[in-house]
């Protein structure tokens, strides 16, 4: 996690949307649901907001515990990497999610050849097309407009402490260049942690979200429900979104 003390200093106000409040009410239309990375702190929180507004939740992971995930979510083994395992589990299934967290640090092509495999698996589905929303990274948020975090970083920062960063900035541009599948990517605040469900948030398109302090923060309770509130309402197709206080 970067430093305060890095992200006090890229400094830049953000135009932010308020974001609807929703309460964990089932949904009006119940989605079937795949989640890539379920069992993790981030991928956990989105399972358990989608499962109690009544959804069809699938949790794939790679070591899955079936005892972690809520009543009624199907629990499977499966692999983002393998575009065959993806295909088949994405199948009939509405919505896919990546909340995947590599570690240790991930090469720099870690989550573009993600993203990849899932748009790869969404161009060979027949007829209508499973939407694909991304548990994405900060640190390509702009801290002034067309000033983006990742360009701040010191160069002589060490390749382990970077990759992930710049992964998941590349994983966007290159989602960018997609216009023939849905995908949404979501890019928590700066700081992202457990916390609290309050359910309210502000949204933000490309520039970092802060509050009056000036600190960008979100926990991954709020981040869930913002998840699932576009996955419930879309507004977002093919672009990134921020959530934070």
């Amino acid at each position: 996690m970067l430093t305060r003390r890095i992200l006090l200093a890229a400094a830049a106000a953000s135009l932010c949307l308020t974001a609807p409040v929703f309460a964990q009410n089932k949904a009006a239309t119940p989605l079937k649901i795949t989640i890539y990375g379920g069992s993790g702190a981030i991928g956990s929180r989105i399972v358990a907001e989608a499962a109690a507004r009544g959804h069809q939740v699938t949790l794939v992971d790679r070591s899955p515990k079936a005892d972690a995930a809520p009543k009624g979510v199907m629990v499977v083994t499966g692999d983002v990497f393998d575009a065959a395992d993806v295909a088949r589990n994405i199948a009939g299934q509405d919505v896919v999610v990546t909340a995947i967290a590599a570690r240790p640090t991930p090469t720099r092509d870690f989550y573009e050849r993600l993203a990849r495999t899932v748009v790869g698996a969404q161009r060979a589905q027949a007829g209508a097309k499973t939407r694909y929303l991304v548990v994405g990274g900060a640190g390509s948020l702009e801290v002034e407009p067309g000033k983006r975090f990742v360009d701040t970083l010191p160069p002589n920062l060490p390749d382990a402490a970077k990759n992930e960063v710049l992964s998941m900035a590349d994983a966007l541009t290159y989602l960018r260049t997609v216009t023939d599948t849905s995908w949404t990517f979501l890019s928590p605040a700066m700081n992202i942690a457990p916390g609290t469900r309050t359910g309210t948030f502000r949204l933000g398109g490309d520039q970092m979200v802060r509050d009056a302090k000036g600190e960008s923060r979100i926990s991954m309770e709020d981040f869930a429900v913002a998840m699932l509130d576009e996955i419930e309402k879309p507004q977002f197709r093919n672009k990134r979104f921020t959530v934070g206080y």
